[in-house]
């Protein structure tokens, strides 16, 4: 029996040497009942755009419906004190954006750990965050804004996506840096957001590049900067952040994470299944017309970048002054 052991373990280590050894493909996920992801964002908006269809795509995958529940609020903490509170086997995911490695340095009352509590599944990818103006305000470029909000008196209704958003605290540092007089109005979504923008009621927001396109098409909008380290390729023209105040930009992180204990097999068989499904053309090129980067990274990249942009955050959120209120 030793003997047949050792034969097998010599064999397959000559095999590897030669380079012919056996693939090894992880086991995919094989759910029992229905997959939970919880969205801190609004149903109907730019992020379910995104999600909803990959659920889809996975429930075809792991033979079991993957439903999308949409629990908005406390700057994403309700969503994601849901997935921390979940057993940690793998039939409750959440949605990871960019107010999970904010809120760290904006609130001090958080229920959870973000690094010790969560595990980082999948970096699905990276959304663009655009400022963007409605005409009734008069400006047509970011030198334009820049220049009527620092000389108009009446501050500038602005609006973001939600208090501890990425959007709120690039915007609240742009005000700061740059001397603007601006007021910021949260929103917890970009549903309702739209429903003050597109009448005007408020003149400028951060809204989520692809949830944009169709007002920009029409007229409705005008695209004033994006928040990207990098110019984007769909609006080559628009200057980013960064060309004028460095250090604004930042990559808009959309992600899946798990409960903490998850098993590393599991995580393995999750992260492959949802990077397969990434990896499919029409899905790349559905997620690439929504101006989303297509990354899905590995679990230890997701936590590096989570790490990475909560010490982005901190710095932010201190030199904003950005508080919740």
């Amino acid at each position: 029996m030793n003997a047949s052991r050792i034969t097998r373990r010599t064999l397959l280590a000559g095999l590897a040497a030669a380079g012919l050894a056996p693939a090894v493909r992880a086991q995919g996920f094989r759910p029992t009942r229905p997959v939970l992801i919880v969205s801190p964002q609004q149903a109907g908006g730019s992020t379910d755009a995104i999600l909803r269809p990959l659920a889809e795509k996975l429930a075809d995958r792991w033979g079991q419906p993957v439903l999308v529940e949409n629990r908005p609020g406390g700057g994403s903490i309700i969503a994601t004190r849901a997935v921390v509170q979940a057993p940690p086997d793998g039939h409750t995911l959440g949605l990871a954006i960019n107010s999970l490695t904010i809120n760290p340095s904006l609130r001090q009352d958080l229920p959870y750990d973000t690094l010790r509590d969560l595990t980082p599944i999948t970096q699905i990818g990276s959304t663009t965050v655009a400022l963007v103006a409605h005409p009734s305000l008069g400006v047509s470029s970011f030198a334009e804004f820049i220049a009527l909000a620092q000389s108009r008196p009446e501050p500038i209704p602005w609006a973001s996506l939600g208090i501890g958003t990425g959007g709120h605290i690039t915007g609240e540092l742009l005000r700061k840096r740059a001397g603007l007089r601006l007021v910021h109005v949260p929103f917890a979504g970009s549903s309702s957001a739209y429903r003050e923008l597109l009448p005007g009621r408020v003149q400028a927001a951060f809204v989520v590049l692809d949830s944009a396109v169709p007002h920009l098409q029409a007229g409705s909008l005008k695209l004033l900067a994006v928040a990207d380290p990098r110019r984007n390729r769909q609006f080559p023209d628009t200057p980013s952040l960064d060309e004028s105040f460095p250090g604004l930009a930042y990559d808009g992180i959309f992600g899946i994470v798990g409960p903490a204990r998850m098993a590393a097999a599991l995580v393995q068989a999750l992260y492959a299944d949802i990077a397969a499904v990434l990896k499919e053309p029409a899905v790349h090129a559905q997620l690439e017309r929504q101006s989303m980067d297509v990354l899905a990274s590995t679990p230890a990249d997701f936590t590096a970048a989570i790490r990475r942009e909560i010490l982005h955050w901190r710095s932010a959120v201190q030199e904003s002054g950005a508080q919740v209120s």
